[in-house]
């Protein structure tokens, strides 16, 4: 009687198994969108409101403008300059404001901190008047912001490299209070 013998032998826990091409560059393109997430990052640090007007849950709308602090980090050795952009913000999908991110340089391994002043209007809403009336009588309008930063590092005065980094950020604003909050940034 023949003992049950698999087809192929098994390879050895030591072994190393050569990576085929196809494996290899998936490993390169994740270990280099990796670290190219830890070089750069842009997100909202805080922000205050000057107008804010919220309607009731009656007629509901909003009409706000927020004082945003944004933050660029730049983890390079190297300075990071990128040209001016736009941050977008939208309520439930819909875009309720803009504000331009202006130009500017971040040097070596430093944040930039700095303000843009955003509109935000619930003007262009059409069907979603009953969730807004919901989130005006629950107290919290969720919002998020979305912005494109692309320039050029220059690695030790030698070298220019383009990088990128994109902020998603979700937060909520209390009516009540006023104030922003669960600023949570990706």
């Amino acid at each position: 009687m023949a003992a049950n013998r698999s087809p192929a032998p098994l390879v050895p826990a030591n072994s190393t198994r050569p990576r085929s091409n196809i494996e290899e560059a998936a490993v390169e393109d994740y270990s280099g969108e990796l670290r190219r997430k830890k070089r750069i990052k842009f997100r909202m640090v805080s922000a205050t409101f000057d107008n804010f007007t919220v309607g009731t849950p009656s007629s509901p709308s909003f009409d706000l403008n927020m004082n945003a602090q944004l933050g660029v980090k730049n983890t390079n050795f190297g300075n990071f300059r990128y040209p001016s952009t736009t941050m977008y913000l939208y309520y439930r999908g819909t875009q309720v404001g803009e504000a331009l991110v202006p130009k500017a340089n971040v040097g070596w391994r430093t944040t930039r901190k700095f303000d843009v002043v955003v509109k935000l209007s619930s003007a262009n809403l059409t069907s979603n008047s009953q969730v807004l009336a919901d989130d005006i009588n629950a107290g919290v309008l969720p919002i998020t912001s979305q912005s494109d930063l692309r320039g050029k590092v220059r690695l030790t005065f030698i070298f220019k490299k383009k990088k990128s980094s994109k902020m998603n950020c979700t937060m909520d604003v209390f009516t009540a209070t006023q104030q922003l909050s669960n600023i949570s940034c990706k």
